[in-house]
């Protein structure tokens, strides 16, 4: 019966390679969501790890120290248990790249200590008409760039720091984030601290890292959760690709059931013959799958980080995915008279 399949497969390679390629597209498609879904994520994690604290003191009532912060007047706070504890400015304003007014993400950060990304390149900025950008800007150091209406020099480079979809990152001083975001006014968004604190200050609470990263990641959920039901979809549409090939091929292949079934073959090696053709599609389209989203990650505008996890379960998935498509051959395999194979053509 396996030796009965793979002639089929031969017979019929034509059909089988269309198949083949059409499910792998969709594989490749629901791997480049995945990625991009996972992409948020990974950006955001890398921008708050950049930052160096341990966690961040906001207002009570405010959900984050970015998205969901409550500007507040800057003060000193001596809080048992912190060993650190730095000023932070959060904001978003434009800048014109291209010819065309993109958003970016504004930090405000003491130039040495926590707050302050690494340099790739160049230094920290330390006056407020300075800044150290995110290299995917494109910007060399000394230009200057235009942000929420202000010239600021270019001083440093971060590499690949973005986040909110692929909005580059902006770093500037407290005071020169201040003038940017708040008109010059003592206000920050946030206290970065390193340490366990015992207990926060009255008015304020305490957000770790985590909490952090969610916050950042708060504008995108419903992209988030739109691309994760557009993957769920994708998956039915590759089930119905190799189930309805499968299918097709059932139809085609009645006199052969009635024939293997008049000789004493057993039922349940016809469907094992009907599994196998639709697991080596399925295997070969997440091969072809992976290779395509590996191609087609970088043509894309946002970050596409797919997870390893992806590529190891695609597999996994994509047999589950073709003993399912074979039960759509069983009822016509199973159901098919032995007295067929001795009719008239």
């Amino acid at each position: 019966m396996l030796t009965a399949a793979l002639r089929d497969l031969q017979w019929r390679k034509r059909r089988f390679v269309i198949a083949i390629v059409g499910t792998g597209l969709v594989f490749a498609m629901t791997l480049v969501l995945t990625g991009l879904a996972n992409g948020f994520r990974v950006e955001a994690t890398r921008t708050v790890d950049s930052l160096g604290v341990d966690a961040f003191l906001v207002k009570t009532g405010a959900t984050g120290p970015f998205l969901g912060s409550s500007a507040f007047p800057a003060t000193k706070l001596q809080v048992p248990g912190v060993t650190v504890a730095v000023p932070l400015v959060y904001g978003s304003a434009t800048t014109p790249i291209g010819g065309t007014a993109r958003s970016v993400n504004v930090f405000g950060a003491p130039e040495q200590g926590p707050g302050m990304p690494p340099m790739k390149e160049g230094r920290p900025p330390s006056e407020a008409h300075e800044a150290a950008v995110s290299d995917t800007m494109k910007k060399p150091i000394g230009t200057t760039v235009e942000v929420g209406g202000r010239n600021l020099q270019i001083v440093g480079l971060v590499h690949d720091s973005t986040a909110l979809a692929g909005q580059a990152n902006v770093f500037l001083t407290v005071s020169g984030a201040q003038k940017l975001l708040f008109s010059g006014q003592s206000l920050i968004s946030s206290i970065g601290v390193i340490g366990g604190p015992q207990r926060p200050p009255s008015g304020f609470h305490l957000v770790n890292r985590s909490g952090a990263i969610d916050d950042l990641l708060r504008a995108l959920t419903g992209a988030r959760q739109a691309m994760s039901l557009m993957a769920g979809l994708l998956w039915v549409v590759a089930g119905m690709i190799v189930g309805s090939m499968i299918y097709m091929s059932a139809l085609e292949r009645t006199r052969d059931f009635a024939v293997f079934k008049a000789v004493g073959v057993p039922t349940r090696s016809i469907l094992a013959g009907l599994a196998m053709q639709a697991i080596i599609v399925a295997v070969l389209a997440a091969l072809l799958g992976g290779v395509l989203s590996v191609l087609l990650g970088p043509l894309f505008p946002m970050r596409v980080d797919i997870p390893t996890i992806a590529f190891v379960l695609l597999p996994v998935v994509a047999v589950t995915i073709g003993v399912l498509a074979s039960l759509a051959g069983l009822r016509r395999a199973v159901v098919v008279d032995p007295a067929l194979a001795f009719g008239g053509p």
